[in-house]
C-alpha cells in the first residue's frame, strides 16, 4: 500500500459530497450517536460500488446507457427526497432542538442508500483502484479488496470526525433560529444541486 494511495484517498474522502453533507446534517440535528450511525451507513454504501468495480460489473454502467440511466435517476430522485426531507418540519434530517429519539438503523440505511444509488461511485472505483495495483502481480484482486477496505476505514474515520464536529456545534446552532434556517436551506440546496448535477451527467 503506497503513500500516494493514502493521500489520494484522504483528498477524495475529505471533499464535500452527499455522505459528508448527510453526516454533518445528522450531527447538527441529532447529535454524535446519530452522526456515527450515518457514518456507518455511508461507509457500508461503498461496499456494492467497490465489489462491482473489482469483479468488473461496473463496466456495465460504462457500456450500457440504459443501466446507467436507471440507477442514475433513482439516485437523483433520492437526492431530491433528501433535500425535501431537510426542509420539511420533523423531517429525517431535521436540524432542530427536537430530541425525540429516532432509529439509528434507519439513519444508517438512509446513508447507505445515498451511496448505493450513485452509479458514479462504482465508476470511480473502477478508475481509482487499478491505478495502485499491478494487474500482472499475483493476488491483484485480493490487493484491490484490501485497498477498498482501507478506503472504507478512512471514510468511516473521517465521517465520524465530521459528525463529531457537527455535534459539538449543535448547541450553538439550535439556539439561533436564523442560523438554523440558513443551515437547513443550505443543506437542502446542496442536496438539490448534487441531484441536478447527477441528472445532467452522462458518465
Amino acid at each position: 500500500m503506497s503513500i500516494e494511495f493514502l493521500v489520494t484517498s484522504m483528498i477524495v474522502i475529505l471533499l464535500p459530497g452527499t455522505g459528508v453533507l448527510y453526516t454533518i446534517a445528522i450531527g447538527l440535528g441529532r447529535g454524535f450517536s446519530a452522526s456515527a450511525a450515518a457514518a456507518v451507513g455511508c461507509t457500508m454504501g461503498i461496499v456494492p460500488a467497490a465489489v462491482a468495480s473489482i469483479v468488473g460489473l461496473a463496466a456495465i454502467f460504462h457500456t450500457s446507457a440504459m443501466a446507467f440511466q436507471v440507477v442514475k435517476f433513482l439516485g437523483v430522485a433520492y437526492l431530491f427526497y433528501m433535500a425535501w426531507s431537510i426542509l420539511r418540519d420533523g423531517g429525517s434530517l431535521d436540524v432542530s432542538e427536537n430530541r425525540k429519539p429516532r432509529s439509528l438503523v434507519k439513519t444508517a440505511i438512509n446513508g447507505t442508500l445515498l451511496n448505493v444509488l450513485n452509479p458514479k461511485l462504482s465508476l470511480f472505483f473502477l478508475a481509482f483502484l487499478p491505478q495502485f495495483v499491478d494487474a500482472e502481480q499475483a493476488g491483484a484482486t485480493a490487493t484491490m479488496f484490501l485497498l477498498a477496505g482501507v478506503f472504507m476505514l478512512l471514510t468511516f474515520i473521517v465521517f465520524v470526525a465530521y459528525g463529531a464536529c457537527a455535534a459539538l456545534a449543535r448547541d450553538y446552532v439550535v439556539t439561533r433560529p436564523a442560523i438554523l434556517k440558513w443551515m437547513k436551506r443550505s443543506f437542502a440546496g446542496a442536496f438539490g444541486f448534487l441531484g441536478l448535477r447527477l441528472a445532467f451527467s452522462d458518465r
